[in-house]
């Protein structure tokens, strides 16, 4: 390999960057040139037009903020197989021959990596370094830890308008089909209660756990302040297991239906059980608040941080491992190993799998979640004994960083 190219697609997050320098800089040690193809699949497409492309030069890389969010590579949505053209592999690859590119390394998610296999069917040679927020792949991926992180500090930020206010908050966060960061970050906030795909709500049990928490938290405050805090997956499912969703809000170039409104769901979800509880009417006259016609009952205010959990700072962790797995993916890819995804990087031990079975689905145990509700953590449903297995790994413990 001579020149390789460097594509992110999907979602933008922390720690794709620190990707891009990872490779440039071990394609610079290994005698090979790195160059960027801008907004990920739209552009490998169009890439047959392009007067030039950018060459990960030294200076080139000394611009790139491994720290910073977002990708200096851009990003799109665009699910190859899709594009209404016969001839569409063909102009991929004199696009790639046009600027004399040998192989390719592609960040991204599930499905930035599903369209990564097509193309390496193609005959096209592709590494694939893992990047999704959601955490939902069958490794860390980066851009994980930098939305936990996020989540964690944003919610953690709002307890103060919350506690000004006497309110009750409702945080949505991303979370397709998987509630990794929405648990993550709301552990790391001490959310009251955290609502993810995996488990079906029960509304009549958050509103009990809301209710018990917020006032027992309320009377003991010598001021009379205190807050519920929720933090809920925009992918959350009702009781009966159905998909809450604004069904206008249409679907992506995937074919994903696009996630919008959990967050005002549970608000008017608990709204209309506040109204109709008179023993919230009590309490409200018991601090001194009630107004009637005016402040009957405590405030929810949802709250949708939304692109702010991809955005600004990576975290320390993310360009750690964008970085070696950047490099990792150099290697694999100058050493033929196309069509697989860079796992980790211990020592000198490089891990990777198949790019197929990487992308497969990986969702919270809601067995796991079971250590929270002991401590008092609602989910939505009735709190489940933990069970702990006890397992010794004397011996056989390897390092994961």
């Amino acid at each position: 390999m001579k020149r390789i190219g460097v594509i992110t697609s999907g979602g933008d997050c922390g720690g794709l960057n620190a990707v891009i320098i990872g490779v440039a800089e071990t394609a610079r040690y290994m005698g090979i040139e790195a160059v960027i193809i801008p907004n990920g699949y739209a552009g490998l497409y169009n890439l047959i037009d392009m007067e030039d492309v950018v060459v990960l030069s030294p200076e080139r890389i000394n611009l790139v903020q491994a720290s910073v969010a977002g990708s200096e590579a851009g990003h799109s949505r665009v699910k190859i197989k899709k594009i209404k053209d016969s001839k569409k592999y063909e102009r991929i690859k004199k696009g790639l021959r046009k600027f004399n590119i040998d192989g390719l390394v592609i960040s991204g998610g599930d499905d930035t990596g599903s369209v990564m296999v097509d193309l390496a069917s193609q005959g096209i040679p592709c590494v694939h370094v893992p990047k999704t927020m959601d955490l939902d792949l069958q490794c860390y991926s980066v851009g994980g830890d930098s939305a936990i992180n996020r989540i964690a500090v944003f919610t953690r930020e709002l307890k103060t308008t919350g506690m000004s206010h006497n309110r009750i908050l409702v945080i949505e966060v991303f979370g397709r089909y998987a509630g990794h960061t929405a648990l993550r970050g709301g552990i790391g906030a001490e959310a009251d209660c955290i609502l993810i795909p995996e488990i079906p709500v029960d509304f009549d049990i958050v509103y009990e756990h809301m209710k018990q928490v917020y006032m027992s938290r309320v009377r003991s405050s010598d001021v009379k302040a205190g807050t519920y805090v929720i933090v809920v997956a925009e992918g959350i499912k009702d009781a009966k297991g159905e998909l809450i969703t604004d069904e206008s809000a249409g679907a992506d170039a995937f074919g994903h239906v696009k996630l919008a409104g959990a967050g005002r769901y549970v608000r008017r979800q608990l709204e209309e059980r506040l109204k109709e509880d008179s023993e919230i009417r009590k309490f409200m006259k018991e601090i001194g608040v009630f107004v009637p016609d005016i402040y009957e009952t405590p405030e929810i205010r949802e709250i949708t941080p939304g692109h702010l959990v991809r955005s600004g700072q990576t975290s320390a962790f993310d360009v750690n491992f964008g970085i070696k797995a950047g490099a990792a993916a150099v290697i694999l890819l100058a050493k033929g190993l196309t069509g697989n995804t860079v796992v980790k990087v211990v020592g000198t031990k490089i891990y990777y799998q198949s790019t197929e079975k990487v992308i497969q689905q990986r969702y919270v145990d809601p067995e796991e979640v079971s250590l929270y509700e002991q401590m008092g953590v609602c989910f939505g449903r009735k709190p489940r004994k933990y069970s702990p297995e006890l397992i010794s790994v004397e011996g056989v413990l390897e390092r994961q960083f």
